[in-house]
């Protein structure tokens, strides 16, 4: 599966990088990842953490969904990107320019600890816990959920979550564009 990822990745990256006319210079300058490792991921050779791949969705203007896959395949709804498999990502609903809309089901790991850069100006994220106990950090607040909670926060600010439970954390993350996103 992970080579199956790397190559979605890659052709996405590819694509979004032509799209926009953008050498593998000014897409590090626009996405904060070093030119090296676009390098390696639009070959294949590295599969970007979750976080990298973020900031890569980020300097595009595109939601994360574009770059796990495009619907299409059945095989790429469910996206395993490594991080020691401490964290399980599955594109619930791919983004959709009608509703501003993507939903993922993240699980991460007992003690895991995701961090996440600011997202576009305006991206709101919504999470719905399903299994364990969470905390999400905005600003320098960690605020604890259990099954069953949720919270809404502007995701354009630094932010994080970590499994702070006994068991695999599992949580719902639907992710709001304010404008409709390009090249979607």
């Amino acid at each position: 599966m992970p080579n199956l990822i790397n190559k979605t990745v890659a052709t996405q990256l590819k694509k979004a990088r032509a799209s926009k006319g953008w050498s593998l210079e000014v897409t590090s300058q626009h996405c904060g990842v070093s030119k090296a490792m676009l390098g390696q991921i639009e070959r294949g050779e590295s599969s970007p953490t979750i976080a990298k791949l973020w900031k890569i969705a980020t300097g595009f203007a595109l939601p994360l969904s574009d770059f796990l896959g495009n619907g299409h395949e059945q095989d790429l709804r469910v996206q395993s990107l490594a991080e020691a498999e401490a964290i399980r990502i599955e594109t619930i609903f791919e983004y959709d320019p009608a509703t501003g809309m993507e939903m993922f089901d993240l699980q991460l790991a007992v003690g895991h600890e995701q961090h996440s850069e600011p997202h576009q100006k305006g991206v709101i994220e919504h999470i719905v816990v399903t299994s364990g106990c969470m905390q999400y950090l905005l600003g320098d607040e960690w605020n604890t959920l259990d099954i069953g909670d949720k919270a809404k926060f502007a995701a354009d600010q630094p932010h994080g979550y970590r499994n702070v439970g006994d068991v695999p954390l599992r949580f719902f993350n639907i992710i709001y564009y304010p404008q409709p996103l390009i090249n979607s």
